[in-house]
């Protein structure tokens, strides 16, 4: 198996031979092998490699590349493909695939039989291989005899809105194609791994919830699974070995559940795993489940349907954390928003810092934050909202920003802030607003809005000038703004001027501290320099802490050092935590 892990000094890969217990580190990236959603560290199909996506400035963009499973030099895997920001990689035995973007538009490259790589298919607007949300190499890509490719594109316009198509690998020709009309999103999942077995598995939010279906591309057969009453938002991990049912993950309120899906009868039956987040789960082939499962209280462990843990990183264990509990509150439309509150020990009331999760497409969930418990060390309470566009609430709840971003965010996050003053957990004259990525856009956005209402801010890699970040950002992050402003930032700014920090910098009257990477293709560091000489200029007092690498980094060291860089200055601006001057 290969794995990814940051046990050393930065994320790398591993080669693991589970029958002997040999691991060897494969990679050795200067700033880390990138660990999102569909551009893990995998092994190449007939076990003989190792792939990963090689990123040297930590800018996202780069080549996948290849290395021996013993040891040897990583070359490219496509010798040919540009140099471009990935999304998917699909490794086949006899066909190698993968979907990348460039300034030029959306591409997709093969590689079969032994041949030259070429492009099989390009185009303006997003089209990638669909991808595992949490992990798994080539499920949603080649079908398992290899003939079909499956895609998801949004040639309609709409990131948010996407269609499936199934291609021939070898040619790039058109083998079926699923819509389900505009408003609706279609994500590809995962092929059936019987051979000759054209089934896909995919999920559809046309009814208001994520919802499992399985379409055959070839006969244009379609089943869809509907579950009356039953609310959460469905993911497809995977399929049996036989082809009879389908892992699927249930997530509602930021905890999962897994369930085998009989694709025969429809019927649910709850897998064994403990209470908390499951961010991947695979059925091995002798039909046992595993499982990366983490809590508030503990850190991620690879463990199975049992409960043992089957794989773990040297080195010792994590301190147990302090447990997060479920909070509902009103916003001012009257609509009820879920999150979670973590406090020190003690009574309150606390000073809060009110975190703001990135995405905006994200959820703050029951899972192992160190960065939060590092907060509630320091005798903060935080408070995790999972606002208007977060995910695993319905359709209705993610799809509320298109067309109106930022003002529905901060509401919320004002509103959980009455609440837990009202119910005597937060002290008012000493709030914290702070979040990164889209968190950071949000936190910049409340402290020239509603500067009364905080002690101080702290914003990492943030959207500070809304229409310049959009100007240098990487293609699928303009892909996102196009869905969710209606086009290109440049076309609306008077629609985004209210909406863009840079608009109030005179209107902050408190600290603030920013942290961003000079590499940073998503929230890009010129936009955030244009915000940091606006504020300085109107007599604004802000810190500011830059970095080389990019959006994350996937340094140990770095992060250590960024996350005490804010810790410090917390501690210098919000009087009686740990380490302050007063305390």
């Amino acid at each position: 198996m290969v794995v990814t892990s940051n046990e050393g000094e930065s994320f790398q890969a591993y080669a693991w031979d589970l029958s002997t217990g040999a691991r060897r580190r494969v990679s050795d990236e200067p700033v880390g092998v990138q660990i999102e959603a569909g551009i893990d560290a995998a092994p190449t199909a007939d076990g003989s490699g190792v792939v990963w996506f090689r990123d040297t400035t930590g800018d996202e963009s780069g080549l996948w590349v290849v290395a021996p499973w013993e040891g040897g030099d990583a070359v490219p895997l496509l010798p040919g493909a540009p140099v471009g920001w990935p999304s998917a990689v699909a490794l086949g035995r006899d066909v190698v695939a993968a979907s990348l973007s460039t300034e030029d538009g959306y591409q997709v490259w093969t590689a079969a039989d032994g041949g030259a790589p070429k492009m099989v298919h390009t185009h303006p607007e997003l089209v990638d291989i669909p991808w595992q949300m949490w992990g798994g190499s080539n499920l949603g890509g080649l079908s398992a005899d290899e003939t079909i490719l499956m895609l998801q594109h949004a040639e309609n316009g709409n990131y948010y809105f996407l269609e499936l198509r199934a291609i021939d690998p070898r040619t790039g020709e058109t083998v079926g194609e699923l819509s389900d009309g505009s408003g609706n999103c279609l994500r590809g999942q995962a092929w059936s791994p019987v051979p000759g077995d054209e089934r896909f598995a995919f999920i559809a939010n046309r009814t208001g919830w994520d919802r499992p279906g399985i379409w055959n591309p070839v006969t244009g057969d379609r089943t869809d699974f509907e579950f009356p009453g039953t609310e959460g938002d469905f993911e497809v991990s995977g399929w049996w070995p036989d082809g009879d049912a389908l892992l699927v993950s249930v997530l509602l309120e930021g905890r999962h559940e897994l369930f085998r899906l009989d694709v025969h009868s429809g019927g649910l039956a709850r897998a064994a795993h403990p209470e908390g987040t499951i961010w991947g789960a695979q059925v091995r082939p002798d039909g046992r489940i595993w499982m990366r499962h983490e809590r508030s209280t503990s850190n991620s462990r690879i463990i199975d349907d049992s409960g043992d843990e089957v794989i773990a990183p040297e080195g010792p264990s994590a301190p147990a954390g302090r447990a997060f509990r479920s909070i509902h509150f009103r916003n001012p439309g009257g609509d009820e928003v879920h999150g979670f509150v973590v406090t020190p020990e003690g009574e309150g009331p606390f000073p809060l810092a009110l975190d703001v999760h990135g995405g905006p497409e994200w959820l703050w969930a029951d899972q192992w934050h160190p960065k939060v418990q590092g907060l509630v060390d320091v005798g903060l309470a935080v408070a995790l909202v999972n606002y208007r566009g977060s995910t695993g609430y319905g359709r209705g709840w993610k799809d509320r920003l298109i067309g109106n971003v930022g003002f529905l965010e901060l509401a919320d996050e004002l509103a959980c802030l009455d609440y837990l003053i009202a119910e005597g957990v937060a002290d008012p004259l000493r709030v914290v607003l702070m979040g990164r990525s889209w968190g950071g856009y949000i936190t910049l956005l409340g402290l020239g809005m509603h500067p009364d209402r905080f002690i101080c801010g702290a914003a990492g890699v943030p959207v500070a000038d809304y229409v310049e970040c959009y100007v240098d950002c990487s293609p699928p992050l303009q892909a996102m703004d196009h869905a969710l402003v209606g086009g290109p930032a440049t076309e609306h700014v008077e629609f985004l001027t209210p909406r863009s920090p840079i608009t109030y910098v005179d209107k902050v009257t408190v600290p603030v501290h920013i942290q961003y990477g000079e590499s940073d293709t998503r929230c890009p560091p010129r936009q955030v320099r244009l915000y940091i000489d606006a504020l300085r200029a109107v007599g604004g007092d802000v810190e500011v802490d830059s970095y080389g690498t990019g959006h994350a980094s996937f340094l140990v060291d770095e992060e250590v050092r960024q996350w005490g860089v804010v810790l410090d200055y917390l501690q210098r601006h919000v009087p009686g935590l740990a380490g302050s001057e007063d305390s």
